[in-house]
């Protein structure tokens, strides 16, 4: 499958400080690439680095087969920005026409989103409030059908329903053969679109895999009730479970990984309840992190 970014060494220092360092990462054309990380671990620098926002201290970055510097290529990719500047008296539909007009392309598309978004286009720029600042970035960004979508915490200050008709969009978008780069936090907002996901941390790229697999290595919160107390010892031992709790007819512990074990020994007894807490982002950052502190270590 041909690839529509590759990315090879790439890093970026500002003065000593690093920005991004040795990131390798190819993303196949109709893939949506979830590129997950905590506010600050190198998702942005990233993006302005495929999009020659920013250029490179070293590596090698194609997009699309091309140089990113090349004009054809960024008439043919959709940006949002992950800090969306919208601002003066012109109104988000005039803004919308002009960049259609600019681009030769998506001017019919204009109501149609703006409908699926439920944007409000008579508002002038400067007045727009922060939700409505993001679903016009949104229809700017999909109205002309570009081969590439890079969007950059696109869910940010949206409801949940429209959440889940941007959702929609990108699958859409994946349907019809189109490339989405979706940066976020937020691992609920890419777990249910994405083919792969990739976790920065500390502007190196730690893991590239998919979501179920990302899922299998985090740290879940569980807790079981029973119709009778139950002995500790048949929870004891079991592999992956930790802080276990076994207090009468209750039993909380946190799982690291898969809960078969878990899961088995307590079927022995019979639950009337139970709980499990899905992890969220930061643990799973955790749990990454401490496999690579845990590598980097005996390896020294």
């Amino acid at each position: 499958m041909t690839a529509v970014i590759e990315a090879e060494g790439l890093s970026k220092f500002y003065g000593r400080r690093r920005g991004l360092e040795n990131l390798t990462l190819t993303v196949a054309a109709g893939e949506v690439f979830g590129y997950l990380g905590p506010n600050g671990a190198g998702k942005t620098t990233t993006i302005r680095l495929l999009l020659d926002v920013i250029r490179p201290t070293r590596g090698r970055i194609r997009i699309l087969g091309k140089d990113p510097r090349d004009h054809r290529v960024r008439a043919r990719i959709g940006y949002l920005p992950g800090e969306l500047s919208l601002e003066g008296t012109e109104r988000a539909r005039e803004y919308l026409e002009f960049l259609a007009q600019v681009r030769g392309s998506g001017r019919s598309q204009i109501p149609v989103l703006a409908e699926r978004l439920e944007a409000d286009l008579s508002v002038s720029m400067g007045k727009l409030s922060k939700g409505n600042k993001q679903k016009v970035g949104l229809i700017q960004a999909f109205m002309h059908n570009p081969d590439l979508l890079v969007l950059d915490e696109p869910t940010s200050g949206l409801d949940p329903l429209v959440q889940q008709e941007f959702l929609a969009m990108v699958r859409e978008a994946r349907n019809a053969g189109r490339t989405v780069l979706m940066s976020s936090h937020v691992l609920a907002e890419v777990e249910h679109v994405s083919d792969r996901v990739g976790v920065v941390r500390g502007g190196r790229l730690v893991a590239v895999e998919g979501v179920a697999a990302l899922r299998e290595k985090a740290i879940r919160r569980v807790e079981f009730h029973f119709d009778a107390p139950v002995p500790p010892e048949a929870f004891e031992g079991l592999p992956g479970v930790r802080d276990l709790r076994v207090e009468g007819t209750a039993v909380r512990c946190t799982i690291d990984g898969r809960p078969d074990a878990l899961i088995k020994a307590a079927a022995r007894f019979t639950v009337v309840h139970m709980v499990s807490e899905e992890p969220d982002l930061e643990e799973i950052f955790l749990a990454y992190y401490s496999e690579e502190e845990d590598h980097a270590y005996a390896g020294a």
